[in-house]
Formats: C-alpha cells, structure tokens, sequence
C-alpha cells in the first residue's frame, strides 16, 4: 500500500489558483446512464463548472456500462494520462464509482458472484493503490437496488445484501488509504424505499432523472466536492 506518498484529496483545493482538471471514472453510474434529462450526475456537475460565475473546473466523464472493477483498474492510467489540458499534463483529480457489477450473482440469486469477493479485493485493492498514487482521489458509492425487479438482463442477480458486502469492503479500503467516501447506498436506504424507488428506472437497477438530480445533490453537498467547488 502506497498511503505514505499517496496525494490527498482534502489539500487539492489549496494552492490551486487555476480550475482543476477531474476525471471521472467508473461504470453506468458515472456514465448517467437512464437520464435522459441531465445525462447523470457527472454531466450535471461538469455543467454546473462552466457557468461563468462557477469555479470553471473541468470534468471528463470516463464512465463505461457494465464496467466491473477489474476493467477500470485496466484502463485507468493510459486514460488518466491522455486527460491533460493546457497547462495541466495530466489531471488534477480522480473520482471514482464502481463495484456494482462486481456484486451480481450470475443465473440464480445464489448463483456465483460476478466477480468473487476475495478476488474483487484484490482487484479494488489495485485500482485504489493506481489511482492514489497519480493523483488525489475520491469515491462515491453505489445505489440501492430494487431487488424486486431482478433479474436484470435475464441473468444478473443484485441484492442489498451482496451490495453492502461489497459496499463495506470498498469502504474499508478507502478509509485505510484516507481516501473520501461516499456511501450513497445506505444515504439513501435511510430515506426509505417511499423515496429511493421511484428515483430508479425500470430496470430496479439504473436512476431516472430524478435520481441522478438527488445523487448529484448529494456529491455537490459533499465537503470534499464541496470544498473544491466554491
């Protein structure tokens, strides 16, 4: 583990005189995927950045579907580091949002898990190393699921239980290496499913609209974001 010569997340908006250079990394979360209004929460944030009156940070959304994290962990760096803008060679910060895909089970609800859970460590354990060690990091959570509406795709199995095992292990990993995290997945349990379901697509997988505006709510009200944003 890299922590001792890790970047920090919370020191990023010191010093900093010019808007910062983010990327956004992860699966159809970051993607926005189901929002045909806003085009998810990086897409709202990265508009709200080029108001003239806004802190004029850049934003590059690098999010791809069904992306598990073994396969952001693979493209991470050679993305990062295409990702530099004038005066900037690469950019400032990362955020990061993945795991979702990893929790699935495959055929049946106690089928196999898409990406087993020792492995998934390990690969999580990798792309957080990778990535703190190019820039400062951030990680924002999962969504609940509505369990009811599975399978997904006829084969894919999620449920809030292989979601928070793999939510708490994400967690711990952050927490480990000093890296910020959001956890969006129990935020949102904890407004009852009256609120959190009907921000989600039919699918019982992906936010609609208003899901994305209450996700992207919650990052911009978030210190970390928060702090580089005014």
């Amino acid at each position: 583990m890299q922590v001792a010569t890790a970047y920090s997340f919370g020191h990023l908006h010191r010093g900093n005189s010019h808007p910062l250079r983010l990327v956004a990394f992860g699966d159809s979360l970051i993607y926005g995927f189901g929002d045909g209004v806003g085009g998810g929460w990086v897409e709202r944030l990265r508009r709200q950045w080029m108001l003239p009156e806004s802190a004029g940070h850049v934003l590059y959304n690098l999010g791809v579907r069904g992306d598990r994290t073994y396969q952001v962990a693979q493209r991470l760096e050679n993305e990062f580091r295409q990702r530099g803008e004038l005066r900037n060679r690469v950019p400032d910060a990362i955020i990061l949002s993945v795991g979702l895909n990893d929790s699935a089970r495959v055929q049946s609800p106690t089928g196999r898990s898409y990406t087993d859970f020792e492995h998934f460590k390990t690969v999580l354990d990798n792309l957080l190393n990778l990535s703190q060690q190019l820039c400062p990091v951030i990680f924002v959570g999962m969504v609940p699921v509505d369990e009811s509406k599975m399978p997904f795709q006829d084969c894919l199995y999620y449920s809030h239980a292989d979601q928070y095992r793999y939510k708490e292990a994400t967690k711990l990993a952050c927490e480990l290496r000093g890296i910020p995290y959001l956890d969006i997945f129990d935020k949102w349990l904890d407004r009852g499913s009256d609120w959190w379901r009907p921000r989600l697509i039919a699918d019982g997988l992906h936010p609609n609209a208003a899901g994305y505006q209450s996700l992207f709510e919650d990052v911009t009200s978030w210190e970390p974001l928060a702090s580089i944003s005014h």
